[in-house]
């Protein structure tokens, strides 16, 4: 179980450079190819939506392959879409690369949350947020990476850093052995409702899955919350892209700030989300899923609202380093707070909600590319806000639904 978990942060540490390299030397591939911000954002469309169809298609190709098949398949073609970037091709082919690079770290992502969301059942939020933090130290790294290559004049091998890592995870999926668990990750079958696994003695025990294998549906109530959450992650995945992806270029229209100095601000941003992610599962625990989810909120909403304000480096920097933390668990908590809200469903619910997430990590930084240049800058952070706004409103429907239920259930 430690080794599964320690190669599945390994795969998160690879989710999270590959989530941001682009963003991280996107305005100078867009120098370079002589494209605007709007071309920008419908490259990073076209990789998200890439994300969705890896999201949508992993439960077909692991029933085909089995989880670790699955795994191999989408390292390398991760592998490979990210050589192809740093060759630079022609801007037609990019559209080509992008959604292959979106759909290897969408299936593997969707396929290891799902693993231990359906597996882990004490302290899931931990397990998740260990995840989590992988992540958030890999979108850290790549933009100071990317920062370094930049300033020395080669950008694409930003690109390298990636396939590299890539070539790392698969070779570790190829070889890798997990004693019992090995069975349940080979199994090639059309029923994901179980899981065989066995391990005892700790707090990160696996289960197995719930007495029913059929195909877990969506009545009333749970209908409702999962149209809610669906929402949630489209608007979550969709800011955190959106800040990921053009917080440089907001950067250097607000501020005139260089294009290597300004992709510091997406490491700030992931420091703080690493951070941040350290501790979210411990207090997510503590002090429940849904006050966590909508108190993080709460502070998003206010910091993209200051943030329009802030004319001085030092202050944008600030205000990004405190939204990192601010942010940093939302969607691990939240996604465990719904697979807790809808229980039965945890093999489908984490890939529904991962999915939706996609949609919006394509859509909404489509829609930040067009602002950035036919809107003011502010007007663009604002929008940005008012996203926020969105995920604020369902958290709190979320959280009175829940103490609704739990007073319900008292009485």
């Amino acid at each position: 179980m430690k080794k599964l978990l320690w190669i599945g942060c390994l795969s998160y540490f690879l989710i999270g450079l590959a989530h941001v390299v682009l963003g991280s030397i996107l305005p100078v591939a867009l120098e370079h190819y002589g494209k605007d911000y709007s071309q920008g954002g419908t490259l990073i469309f076209a990789q998200f939506a890439g994300f969705l169809g890896g999201v949508l298609l992993s439960p077909w190709l692991n029933r085909r392959f089995g989880k670790r098949g699955g795994l191999l398949i989408a390292t390398a073609l991760l592998c490979i879409a990210e050589l192809s970037y740093m060759l630079l091709p022609p801007w037609g082919w990019m559209f080509v690369i992008a959604p292959a690079a979106g759909f290897g770290f969408g299936m593997v992502e969707a396929v290891i949350g799902t693993i231990i969301i359906a597996a882990i059942k004490d302290n899931t939020a931990v397990a998740m947020s260990r995840l989590e933090v992988l992540f958030g130290i890999g979108a850290m790294v790549m933009p100071l990476i990317a920062s370094g290559l930049i300033a020395a004049g080669y950008w694409r091998l930003s690109f390298l850093v990636v396939a590299i890592c890539a070539a790392l995870t698969f070779v570790f999926w190829a070889k890798g052995s997990f004693g019992e668990l090995d069975k349940f990750l080979e199994r090639q079958s059309s029923n994901n409702g179980s899981v065989h696994a066995h391990t005892a003695g700790t707090s990160g025990e696996m289960h197995p899955a719930s007495a029913s294998t059929s195909s877990p549906t969506y009545h009333g109530r749970n209908r409702t919350l999962l149209v809610l959450f669906v929402l949630f992650f489209f608007l979550y995945v969709g800011t955190e892209m959106s800040l990921a992806n053009f917080m440089p270029a907001i950067l250097i229209e607000k501020m005139n700030m260089k294009e290597a100095g300004a992709a510091l601000s997406v490491t700030c941003f992931w420091i703080a989300m690493s951070v941040g992610r350290l501790f979210a599962g411990y207090i997510a625990e503590k002090f429940q899923y849904r006050v966590y989810v909508l108190y993080s909120c709460l502070a998003s909403v206010l910091l993209l609202m200051v943030f329009p304000f802030t004319n001085q480096i030092w202050s944008a920097f600030l205000i990004i380093l405190l939204l990192g933390l601010a942010m940093s668990g939302i969607f691990s908590i939240a996604l465990v707070f719904a697979s807790k809200l809808l229980p039965g469903t945890e093999e489908s619910t984490p890939s529904i909600l991962i999915a939706s997430g996609g949609v919006g990590g394509a859509i909404l930084p489509l829609t930040t590319g067009w602002s950035l240049d036919h809107l003011a800058v502010n007007q663009s952070a604002w929008m940005l806000a008012i996203f926020a706004v969105g995920l604020l409103v369902i958290s709190v429907i979320t959280y009175q639904w829940q103490n609704k239920h739990i007073v319900n259930s008292a009485t």
